[in-house]
């Protein structure tokens, strides 16, 4: 099979506004734009630890919600071609990153989805979150562990 390449491009903005620019580490604000062309932008910033404003997304918390979203959309195909109807799916993922005197790595990201289901086999729901895992572009690109810690429960 032929190896097909797919490219991904994103804007940030970011300007210094009626601010002093960065003139001193305090004195600029970290509040930036994330969009992709036709698309809704995301406000962001840097986690309020590193000076960020609490009410906009932060690269860490999207980093999360990048892995989280890519295993759900991988899990729900595989329940859709494996017969098993999915009416609901939540998670509440977790990463940990840790930090040192001059940066800082996520050491891990663990997800804890938990999927309904109407028809279909439990056990195999179950297991296809292995599979999901296992197929996950975000997690196969990441260098920390992605565990998944999943719940299946019939309506």
């Amino acid at each position: 099979m032929a190896l097909r390449r797919h490219t991904y491009g994103a804007f940030v903005r970011w300007n210094a506004g009626d601010g002093e620019g960065t003139t001193g580490y305090r004195n600029y604000s970290r509040a930036h734009t994330i969009g992709v062309e036709g698309k809704a932008e995301i406000a962001a910033s840097s986690d309020p630890a590193f000076r960020g404003d609490l009410t906009r997304y932060n690269p860490e918390e999207l980093l999360v919600a990048s892995l989280s979203s890519c295993h759900m959309l991988w899990y729900l195909h595989l329940c859709s071609a494996n017969g098993i109807t999915v009416i609901e799916y939540r998670d509440q993922a977790l990463g940990t990153l840790e930090e040192d005197r001059s940066s800082g790595r996520f050491t891990r990201v663990e997800l804890r989805p938990v999927a309904r289901i109407a028809r279909g086999d439990r056990m195999k729901a179950l297991g296809l979150h292995d599979e999901a895992h296992r197929l996950c572009f975000i997690a196969r690109s990441v260098g920390f562990p992605v565990t998944v810690a999943a719940e299946v429960v019939e309506d």
